[in-house]
């Protein structure tokens, strides 16, 4: 392939002999080489994965790839208004009822197969019966008709004004129904690590804790793309790794950088990079204490309410996160259209009322000062910013109100999803993302409907009907003003009760190095595809 670092073979050869942070140091040795213009190798600094199938699982591990191996109906750009892709034009009916999609005819999948109608019918159902939140992201949506192989006509129950902004290829893959609809169990389908898409890039290979290869899709059928010959994942997760892959050239361009804060300043200086936080809009990152309503003492509203007073955000905000991240009060970041800071029940730091509301409940100090003892679970090198060190925070700070917190770090993201998916934690941090409408992102944490042993939906077991009347309500309603004014009373209902505890906005950043043309920087960064991206 012109331009790539290495012959296939050496390549191949190189990477075989080596584990996942020697693979970070022996990729600089063809950084010389870069090509330029069209062609050449990008080497993305990522973490480890389960599968590549973003039909059925959340989260920028497998988003990043999955959005260049699929296609989605639409893409999103800067200003977060949908523009065609596999979809090439649109139209919505004068009752907002339906939806009809004009497929692009040259489409076609990583095996030649055509992109069908029948195949954005079948990847709407997998997702909606799969996704952490395809429940309300497509709950209104019925079925899927096809009139023809190029026509695909969604048909709602009722108005769902949220609907275009989850048709990009993270939210809704076009899965190719010929491989995927075998019989066998979707989430634990084979050809999810060995994926088959319609996007700009397909896979190659990968050796799990090492690296992931996609080449060029030389049939992708927006013409003239992609420009790059291989994208290169490196899967080393280590955050020391990854700064000095990119401060010695060995890394080219990391997303969702798990980059201390206090690293920022030397990495902004060095003129062989560019550090930014755009491309993140549309993510609306959140930080958050969750507490687990099935279990005793955390099923009383009371104790909830003592360990946010015992809390004190500005410290999280200004010492531990060096002023790099917002201050989070309740569930919608301050960017979102939806947010509603009047509506919000805030929680300054008050020792005084926190040890009042722990004698209220029941649970008075005892000789040592004590009152209970609660379990933080965590999760390492994931929002490394806000995991351990507001961990270690919250062990120190809440033993101020007579909260004795011990600490569990978990090994590895599995072990972390599968507690907290089953309900076996008190207390964890943990984090979701607002997208850009509420009915994507926010719901899911908070609809009754979605207690569900998975992560990323309502894990904290919280439970309130009039709050899925108001979101129910807020998602269907077409009118700006009157949606956001529904969803002020979500936020005013939500931060009384405190179903979760909301710390931060994650600090989210993107470094490469310069010479990197159009890189993905629409609202949605790293998680849009890499077709325009080029070496210049």
């Amino acid at each position: 392939m012109t331009g790539s670092r290495f012959s296939n073979m050496t390549r191949r050869h190189a990477l075989q002999s080596m584990g996942a942070v020697g693979a970070t140091l022996a990729l600089g040795v063809g950084s010389a080489a870069r090509a330029q213009g069209a062609g050449g190798q990008l080497v993305i600094g990522h973490s480890t994965f389960r599968h590549l199938n973003p039909a059925v699982q959340s989260g920028q591990a497998t988003g990043v790839p999955g959005a260049n191996i699929f296609a989605g109906l639409i893409r999103t750009d800067d200003a977060f208004q949908p523009q065609p892709y596999l979809a090439q034009s649109w139209e919505m009916a004068a009752d907002g009822l339906s939806y009809t999609f004009n497929l692009d005819p040259s489409a076609a999948f990583h095996d030649g197969k055509p992109v069908t109608s029948h195949d954005v019918a079948f990847s709407l159902a997998v997702v909606k019966a799969n996704h952490p939140f395809g429940p309300t992201m497509f709950g209104p949506v019925t079925g899927v008709e096809t009139p023809d192989d190029k026509t695909a006509r969604f048909v709602l129950d009722r108005p769902h004004p949220a609907l275009m902004s989850a048709l990009i290829p993270l939210l809704l893959p076009i899965l190719p129904k010929h491989i995927y609809d075998d019989g066998q169990d979707i989430k634990n389908h084979p050809r999810n690590s060995t994926p088959v898409g319609s996007g700009p890039f397909k896979y190659k290979d990968y050796r799990p804790g090492e690296f992931l290869i996609l080449e060029r899709n030389d049939d992708f059928f927006l013409e003239g793309r992609p420009h790059l010959d291989e994208l290169l994942f490196n899967l080393a997760n280590s955050p020391i790794a990854n700064v000095l892959g990119l401060e010695q050239g060995d890394l080219d361009y990391l997303p969702f950088a798990p980059i201390r804060v206090n690293d920022l300043p030397r990495l902004r200086e060095n003129a062989d990079l560019v550090v930014t936080s755009d491309g993140y809009e549309a993510l609306g990152a959140v930080n958050f204490l969750e507490f687990n309503h099935r279990v005793a003492p955390l099923d009383d509203v009371r104790v909830r309410k003592a360990i946010a007073y015992a809390i004190d955000q500005d410290f999280i905000e200004k010492a531990l996160l060096r002023g790099e991240a917002a201050r989070l009060n309740g569930p919608l970041t301050a960017a979102n259209p939806f947010a509603s800071p009047d509506d919000l029940v805030l929680y300054d730091l008050d020792l005084e009322r926190a040890g009042a509301l722990l004698d209220e409940a029941g649970h008075p100090a005892g000789a040592d000062g004590m009152r209970m003892t609660l379990t933080l679970e965590w999760l390492p090198d994931v929002n490394i910013n806000s995991q351990e060190p507001v961990a270690q925070y919250l062990k120190s700070q809440l033993k101020k109100a007579g909260i004795n917190i011990e600490l569990r770090p978990n090994a590895d993201f599995g072990s972390f999803a599968s507690r907290i998916g089953a309900g076996e934690h008190q207390l964890s941090l943990n984090g979701l993302w607002n997208y850009p409408d509420p009915l994507i992102g926010v719901h899911r944490a908070y609809d009754s409907n979605n207690r569900r042993n998975v992560i990323f939906s309502n894990t904290s077991g919280y439970a309130n009907p009039s709050v899925d009347d108001l979101m129910a309500r807020a998602g269907s309603e077409v009118d700006p003003a009157k949606r956001k004014a529904l969803y002020g009373e979500f936020q005013k209902v939500v931060t009384d009760e405190l179903p979760l505890y909301w710390t931060n906005e994650e600090p989210l950043f993107t470094i490469y190095r310069k010479g990197l043309q159009n890189p993905p920087m629409t609202v949605w960064g790293a998680l849009a595809p890499f077709d325009e991206t080029r070496w210049g």
